[in-house]
């Protein structure tokens, strides 16, 4: 895996990101974000796969995740608002003009967000195409509470290998994953704390969106705005993007204007680990395609 680990300031905090560059000229840019508790190495294997197709792909850790800088105010920076300012920041920091956005569950809230424009308007048109996986602009509430439980309470083992034997059971949803992807995932997700035990690579007030921002996930307003095409990737077990939700997104917003694209991946849960053949080319496809029409468009 060819990628380099980089550093930039964004609204007041260090951000840390993976950027992914092709070996020839770069057809344009991915910006590939990971979901609520997890950190941007997630999307290694996504971010392999397009480099090697010919896209720059840029992976964050979002703040208080991975290697990036907690919030010195979580009710102030744990939002959705805060996490545009910061895609926005970056996004500019690095001179691009144009991009695609993969974003798993939070980080496809986050593009949706972007895209709409409301909050950061000047991302409105930089954004060419959205992949939703498994995110939509309503949430089911048993899940969210699911996520709130395990996420605002982080489990402490003495041995990074019975955090991964935790985090086996807990991303189970996430679908295939080979012994080495589980290690990788263990090891890039993994934070020693002062009494030597080893606990999840995040800040555990992350949870405090859901209690400050009770709605910060109740998007319609945005995803009907949205004007570029969606992928919608909706694990078959999906227990946070229900199936009468994605339903719902079919014959609103991009689905009623024909720019949605609804698949069920089967084999997942929340959410799919974008690591299968399968999975990695409905993604590059739908990108491509994306690219293609916005290029005649232009």
């Amino acid at each position: 895996m060819d990628f380099t680990s980089e550093y930039l300031s964004c609204a007041g905090r260090e951000i840390h990101y993976t950027d992914w560059q092709p070996a020839s000229t770069a057809r344009g840019t991915v910006i590939a974000w990971h979901g609520l508790a997890r950190t941007g190495r997630d999307m290694d294997e996504l971010a392999a796969h397009l480099s090697a197709r010919g896209w720059r792909v840029i992976c964050p850790d979002t703040v208080g995740r991975g290697l990036s800088q907690w919030a010195a105010s979580p009710r102030d920076e744990y939002c959705l608002a805060f996490y545009t300012r910061l895609a926005r920041e970056l996004i500019g920091q690095l001179g691009i003009e144009r991009c695609h956005w993969v974003g798993t569950s939070m980080g496809g809230a986050i593009g949706m967000v972007c895209a709409a424009g409301f909050f950061e308007p000047e991302l409105h048109k930089r954004i060419l195409s959205l992949v939703l996986n498994d995110n939509a602009p309503q949430l089911a509430e048993a899940a969210i509470e699911r996520i709130k439980a395990y996420a605002g309470n982080p489990p402490a083992f003495p041995r990074v290998t019975e955090l991964e034997g935790f985090l086996r059971t807990a991303y189970k949803p996430f679908g295939l994953l080979t012994d080495a992807q589980w290690r990788r995932l263990a090891e890039t997700s993994t934070r020693r704390l002062p009494d030597g035990c080893v606990t999840p690579h995040y800040d555990p007030a992350i949870v405090e969106q859901f209690i400050h921002y009770p709605d910060d996930y109740l998007l319609w307003h945005h995803y009907d705005a949205l004007q570029l095409p969606v992928l919608l990737l909706r694990g078959v077990d999906s227990d946070l993007v229900l199936h009468e939700t994605a339903e719902r997104m079919s014959v609103r917003g991009p689905g009623a204007r024909g720019q949605l694209r609804w698949v069920e991946v089967p084999g997942c849960g929340h959410a799919p680990a974008l690591n299968v053949p399968e999975q990695l080319t409905l993604v590059s496809d739908f990108i491509e395609h994306s690219e293609q029409a916005a290029t005649l468009a232009a």
